[in-house]
Order: C-alpha cells, then structure tokens, then sequence
C-alpha cells in the first residue's frame, strides 16, 4: 500500500488561503486533521461509499460528508427526485406540493410529532427551536450539556468565542451530561424561568469518548420538564435516522416536544426541519423564521427519497450491524498489535480511539496512515456509516488498519 499524495489539493489550497477566509473554514477545516500531510483537502466526486479527491485518491468514506451522506454518494433513487424537482423549478415564487407532501410523510414516520418546519441547515432549526420555546413558555432561560454542539449561533457558541457577546450566551445554562441532579438543582435555583433543555440523544463531544444516556436518565428529564411547564428539545441533527426512524427518542425510550434533523434527511441536500407536538403548533407559528432559499423543493422531494428509501431498506439496523462489524474488526485488529481501540457511541456514527497514549497523538498518527491508504478516518470527531458501505469495504478497510498499525509499531522500535 503505497501512500497518497496531494499537490493538487496543497496547490488549490494556497490560492483559497489568499480569498476565503481560513482557505478552508469551519468543520471542513484542515485544522484538526493531523497531521495534515496524510489528508486531501478537496474532493473531486463520489459514488457510493468511496470519494475521489482531486489528486484522483479514492478513500472509503467514514465521515459521509460529516454525516448527511447515508444511502451512498450520487444515490440513483434520491437524485433522480431531485432532479425531477428541480426542472420544474425549485425556487418559485411560491412553495410546491411536495412541501406538504415532506411534512405528512415525517409526522407518519417521527413519532410523537405533530408538525414539521423545513430550513437549511441543523443550526436553523436548533435556534428555531429554542425560539419556540420561549415564545410559548414566556422565559429567557435555556438549560444545555456542556461539550454539547447545536450549531454555530452565538448563543450556542458561549464566551470566548471571537465575536460572541456575554449578551448572546447570558441566559444559556450549562450542566454535565447525565447529571440529572444538576438539571434538577437549576430549576430550583430559576423557578419559573427556564424555556428548554436541549441535548443530543446521546453525548458526541469531539476529542472525547461518547457517552450514551445513563439508565432511566431521559425519563426523568421528560418528567421534570413536564412538571416545570420546560420545553423538552432534542437535537437529533447527528442521529436522526441512523437509530431509528421513528426518531432516536424512540431508540433510547423518551418523548421529546421538540425535534431538530437534519444531516442525513436527505442523503446530502440542503434541508433540515424542526418537528413538534401539537400543543406548540401555535407558538410556533407566531415565530416569524424564513430563509431566501428555505422552501426549495428539490431538496425536498430528496428527503421524501432518501427516507422511504431509509425505511425500504431499514437502514437504520443495516449502518448499526455494519458499524458493529467494522469497529470489532477494528478493535481486533487494534489488539493483534498490541494497541487498546476504544469504541463508544452509536456503531453507525463511533467515536474511536487508542488509548495507549493519552496524549492521542498515537491515535491521530494511526487515522492519517489509515486515511494516507484510503481508508478516510478522523482523529477528532465520531465517524458515520451509511447503507452503502459493504462487505469488500469492511475487507479493505481492516486491511489497511493492519498495516497501519504494523508501521506504528515499526517506528515504536
């Protein structure tokens, strides 16, 4: 297994640092990508579970476009809807059918749910969310776990963070995942003046293990919320539709009033929605929200696709069983070699990582050679699986782990 190379990708790089900010900015960054030598920074085109990046370097994808890809890159199925959709014009002057037809098609699938509003991206609707929350509750005060990321909005980005203000996090209250004493000790503390507790279905910080809920944690959390008049929000943005596909509050056993997705809906076009319960319907429609580009249908009609699709298929259960397979191969692998690979989280979205070397500069040396051979694996961040991912995947895929870890060892001596 020779090593890639990426003087096209340096090359487009050094002209992007001199007009875009960052050359490359936010979560696409080559900032935590280490070391940066082993990691293309553009990509060319995709197909199924594999992308090529402009060096003509083909990778096994396991960040899926930092989630949205699910069914495959360039799905037959999804863009043809698209682009059915689109050649009868997807930005009018009014909204098209299929955006009732999206919204009747979720609130059957997400249980629980009532109502469906459709934006951009996971930050559109994590805001929208918490504005509902205070237009139907009349409070200021949002309760949220820290390490917990629902977008990039001020308010979710805390002080000292460049631009953000002391006024724009002030009522953000911040507690330990799994700490449901320190949730119920805030609510005593602020009676009377706590909007929402958001959280993802299960805690995906970056740079650390994943944490699923501790037993009976979400239920009581559901049941003081209930009691305090608190509106319960999930954001599913990460997990929708790769636990269940009735939402993830179903997969771990609570019912939320408020839903955010986006990410996987529809297999990498631009969408995301907010669902809730009928009892906010009204609230939420007092909250005035849109975007130029909000009610594009052809993203629309790809998320109708990819879901039905998703449901044909059950996905769900098919990324869970692959995602098991490949992180017990991995974790084999790992140990053939005499490393300890940690596992947590969700087996269709892991977060991995070696625990030989707290310092994880072993992990992150481990990703870029398996990245360097094709295999795409990120150091900070949970990976995601899709349907597409496959049997000769999973073959290469530990292949290349195990020559990874035989070059560690060999620079180890």
């Amino acid at each position: 297994m020779t090593a890639y190379s990426h003087e096209k990708s340096r090359a487009l790089f050094e002209r992007a640092a001199k007009v875009i900010p960052c050359g490359i900015y936010g979560h696409f960054s080559p900032a935590p990508l280490i070391p940066p030598s082993d990691y293309p920074f553009y990509a060319e085109s995709g197909a199924g579970s594999r992308f090529v990046d402009v060096d003509g370097n083909s990778f096994i994808d396991y960040m899926c476009a930092y989630g949205p890809m699910v069914l495959g890159y360039a799905h037959k199925k999804v863009d043809a809807a698209a682009a059915k959709e689109h050649k009868k014009g997807s930005c009018l002057s009014a909204p098209a059918p299929v955006m009732v037809e999206l919204a009747e098609y979720l609130v059957d699938l997400v249980f629980g749910m009532d109502w469906a509003f459709f934006a951009k991206n996971g930050n559109d609707v994590t805001t929208y969310a918490v504005m509902v929350a205070r237009a139907a509750t009349g409070r200021k005060k949002v309760v949220a776990i820290k390490g917990g990321y629902h977008g990039v909005a001020p308010w979710t980005q805390g002080l000292g963070h460049h631009g953000v203000l002391e006024e724009d996090c002030g009522h953000i209250l911040r507690i330990a995942w799994n700490d449901f004493d320190a949730f119920a000790s805030l609510v005593e503390k602020h009676p009377g003046q706590i909007a929402a507790f958001i959280a993802s279905p299960y805690h995906h910080p970056v740079y650390a293990d994943n944490q699923y809920p501790a037993p009976g944690y979400w239920q009581k959390v559901q049941k003081l919320c209930n009691q305090k008049g608190i509106v319960l929000i999930v954001d599913d943005i990460r997990c929708g539709f790769r636990l269940n596909m009735a939402g993830s509050h179903v997969f771990f056993g609570f019912e939320p009033d408020l839903v955010c997705f986006c990410k996987a809906i529809a297999n990498g076009y631009p969408i995301s929605a907010l669902m809730g319960k009928g009892a906010l319907l009204t609230d939420a429609a007092k909250v005035f929200y849109t975007g130029s580009y909000w009610f594009s249908s052809a993203p629309m009609a790809a998320a109708l696709a990819t879901l039905a699709e998703l449901k044909r298929i059950n996905g769900p259960e098919l990324m869970l069983a692959f995602g098991e397979k490949l992180c017990k191969g991995l974790a084999e692998t790992a140990k053939s070699h005499g490393y300890d690979l940690k596992v947590s989280g969700a087996p269709s979205m892991p977060y991995l990582r070696i625990t030989d070397d707290p310092s994880q500069m072993l992990h992150q040396k481990w990703c870029g050679l398996c990245t360097s051979m094709g295999a795409y694996f990120t150091s900070h961040h949970n990976w995601f699986v899709s349907t597409a991912h496959n049997e000769t995947d999973l073959t290469d895929t530990l292949k290349i782990a195990d020559r990874a870890f035989e070059m560690l060892k060999k620079e180890k001596r």
